[in-house]
């Protein structure tokens, strides 16, 4: 027996009401029964950073967090960030830096690029290596990632 509660909260800056049993995560919120599926599952212990969304601005593993704290926040997801025209040097500059390698991390390194630049507009290498140090890319191809970043925030030398 799975007890429901109703939630309402704004995805990707659209209200949302919805039925989810209390123990559903958000990620699977996300994926299973929204259909966003552009967060990804990757350890689900909240250790690789590709399920990382923003909870009112802020950066946060959706595989750790049930569906039911999302009652009253702003959730935003990688369709939120690749539907805000806002955001297309992000997603240009990523692309152009080879930032975007097999892209199964590539979702939640643009979710925590944008939390981070948000946060500080211009950080050094050293912030920016800090700042997505919780986002694990199996392709190893940090450096590509972190010239992206240091190219959008005007950081690069």
């Amino acid at each position: 027996m799975s007890l429901l509660r109703e939630i309402r909260f704004r995805l990707n800056g659209s209200p949302v009401r919805v039925s989810v049993p209390v123990t559903m995560s958000t990620l699977d919120l996300l994926r299973e029964e929204l259909g966003l599926t552009g967060t990804k599952y990757g350890c689900g212990e909240g250790e690789c950073g590709a399920c990382t969304i923003l909870m009112d601005g802020v950066s946060v593993n959706a595989c750790l967090m049930f569906a039911v704290d999302c009652e009253g926040r702003s959730i935003t997801t990688i369709e939120g960030i690749a539907e805000d025209p806002a955001n297309d040097e992000l997603r240009h500059t990523m692309v152009r830096h080879g930032g975007v390698q097999c892209g199964f991390c590539t979702p939640g390194m643009v979710v925590q690029t944008k939390a981070l630049l948000d946060g500080n507009p211009h950080p050094n290498r050293n912030e920016i290596q800090r700042g997505l140090e919780g986002n694990l890319c199996r392709c190893t191809g940090y450096k590509k990632i972190v010239d992206a970043v240091a190219d959008l925030a005007g950081t690069t030398e």
